[in-house]
């Protein structure tokens, strides 16, 4: 299989699982306990059909978007991912530099393998800056200092991780960053030589962001879930959300994992900008709803006064129109680029937000719709 056959996201999924080492594979494609709400994150839009217009006349459309104060040339964002070096020896670099092609946000996490520095320094295209609240307030306080001296336009404070999710796939295969050789994972790695030889001849693996002042993830081998479990701080409230607004200033500010009504009216009183309705892609609380189910309902209470984008479950320009129908200002995703990441390193992400974005530009005039702002809930149909 080569990068010329896939032509979906679910063909990117298999190309990276047939490159990956096996633990690495299941650390992007997993969920927590069941994969309940993963699996649900996805199907939830097969719940609605959309309802064309016909006869529009429609030669070509208009794709781009304002959302967090810059205009974006789709309405397809790329989620903050971490760890991206793992997955191919490019990593943040390869996205960042097709984001500048397509002309989209980039988010990167605390949890990058590139320097917050370099990345400002190297992407020109907007800049989201994803922070992970640690108990070491003095590396928090860093990591904000550090985006805002690098340009970064806008930061998001992760809400949903107060403990580790249950990842019992990682837990089976003995996923850790760094990767850890174990009897039970020798053979998946000794299958991949092509990214073991990258891995341990390219650059030294390491999460730049945080080094300084924890070696978990870069000297100490941890799991994610033990990450977040020993590293983040659980007693991050609204009070402290506020005061990390205030630190950022006056740029944009967005809350990630937001699910509820409650939740969405208490960010635009601390003074958000933005909120992405967000499980962390079916990796924290199995059984919460899915972003895309749940939409509806904050859109229609908090629509108005705040930007609301959908996070996770998206592999189709359709799941796109669904949500911008629903009142969605924009659309974020991680693993739709990933699994291109790991399949074939920025070819592999090019192509992907290339295939993606021609679907989004396909299905609008199929619709007969010419701009993002004109689709609405009169486009859907619920089954």
């Amino acid at each position: 299989m080569r990068l010329s056959d896939c032509h979906n996201v679910r063909d990117f999924r298999e190309l990276a699982r047939r490159r990956l080492p096996a633990p690495v594979f299941h650390y992007i494609d997993g969920g927590a306990d069941d994969e309940v709400t993963l699996a649900r994150n996805t199907a939830a839009f097969d719940d609605v059909d959309l309802v064309p217009d016909v006869l529009k006349g429609l030669e070509t459309v208009d794709l781009s978007v304002e959302v967090l104060g810059r205009r974006i040339a789709m309405p397809l964002m790329l989620s903050p991912t971490a760890l991206q070096r793992l997955f191919h020896w490019q990593g943040e670099r390869a996205v960042g530099r097709a984001a500048d092609a397509f002309g989209t946000w980039f988010g990167i996490s605390s949890l990058a393998t590139i320097a917050l520095e370099e990345i400002g320094a190297r992407v020109r295209a907007p800049k989201m800056f994803q922070l992970y609240v640690h108990r070491d307030e003095g590396l928090n306080a860093a990591l904000i200092d550090r985006a805002k001296a690098a340009g970064f336009d806008a930061l998001t404070l992760t809400v949903d991780t107060a403990v580790g999710g249950n990842r019992e796939r990682c837990l089976k295969t003995g996923f850790t960053s760094p990767p850890r050789l174990t009897p039970a994972s020798l053979l998946s790695y000794a299958r991949r030589p092509g990214w073991v030889w990258n891995f341990l001849v390219r650059e030294r693996f390491r999460l730049p962001n945080l080094e300084t002042h924890v070696a978990a993830g870069t000297r100490t081998a941890m799991s994610v879930g033990d990450y977040f479990t020993k590293m983040l701080d659980p007693r991050l409230d609204w009070k402290a959300a506020e005061r990390i607004r205030v630190r950022w200033g006056d740029r944009p500010f967005c809350l990630k994992g937001v699910m509820s009504v409650a939740d969405a009216r208490r960010a635009i009183d601390i003074g958000a900008s933005a909120i992405m309705v967000s499980n962390h892609g079916g990796r924290q609380l199995d059984g919460a709803r899915a972003p895309f189910d749940q939409l509806a309902e904050i859109v229609d209470a908090v629509g108005d006064r705040i930007e609301v984008i959908l996070d996770g479950g998206v592999r189709r320009g359709t799941h796109v129109l669904k949500a911008l129908a629903l009142g969605a200002r924009a659309v974020s995703g991680g693993r739709l680029y990933l699994y291109a990441l790991a399949a074939a390193g920025e070819a592999g992400v090019m192509r992907a937000l290339r295939l993606l974005r021609d679907e989004i530009e396909r299905d609008m005039k199929l619709m007969g719709v010419a701009r993002v702002a004109d689709l609405g809930r009169g486009h859907l149909r619920w089954r």
